[in-house]
């Protein structure tokens, strides 16, 4: 994973953050080693919640930011969907897992967030299959049309999306 550059995706993150309350309540799934998510949502002063499935990635994360909590599980499986948040991101996740999952973490992301709450996640833009340069796993985008009409079924709305300087494609939905 080291070949990922962390200044990539810091300022679209930092941005999205602008747009929730301060200090609010954030899930970040996925959350890999830390770095930019999760690094640029602490020097924002949110309260974070964390979940990656891999032990080696949840290990680096804690060896780079010892106070902070993360779970260790898949993130369908998350206990931290018992709660709800203010803001969710999953960046660099939803290709990696199935389509039929990625439709599972949707209906509890949006189960999981507060009415206004915000979802960001990359995936790209075209419904495409691929093995992933970074995990070498097969990668599957449901592309726009696919998730927005997942969105749309679980009550979150499509309000955005955009490209970052690495290529990184975002949807970003809201509920309402």
């Amino acid at each position: 994973m080291s070949a990922r550059n962390p200044r990539i995706g810091a300022g679209t993150v930092r941005r999205w953050s602008q747009i929730l309350a301060p200090r609010c309540s954030v899930l970040d799934l996925g959350c890999g080693h830390g770095v930019p998510v999760s690094q640029t949502l602490i020097e924002q002063g949110f309260t974070i919640y964390r979940v990656d499935a891999s032990r080696k990635l949840v290990a680096a994360f804690r060896h780079r930011f010892p106070d902070a909590s993360v779970e260790c599980s898949a993130v369908e499986d998350s206990e931290f969907f018992g709660r709800t948040f203010d803001g969710v991101i999953a960046w660099g996740l939803m290709f990696l897992i199935p389509p039929e999952i990625q439709s599972v973490v949707i209906r509890k992301v949006a189960s999981a967030l507060n009415l206004g709450g915000k979802f960001l996640f990359t995936s790209p833009k075209e419904s495409v299959k691929w093995r992933d340069a970074l995990t070498d796993r097969e990668s599957i985008s449901l592309g726009t049309e696919g998730y927005q009409r997942i969105l749309r079924a679980e009550g979150l709305v499509l309000i955005g999306e955009q490209c970052d300087e690495g290529d990184n494609y975002y949807y970003l939905s809201s509920k309402v």
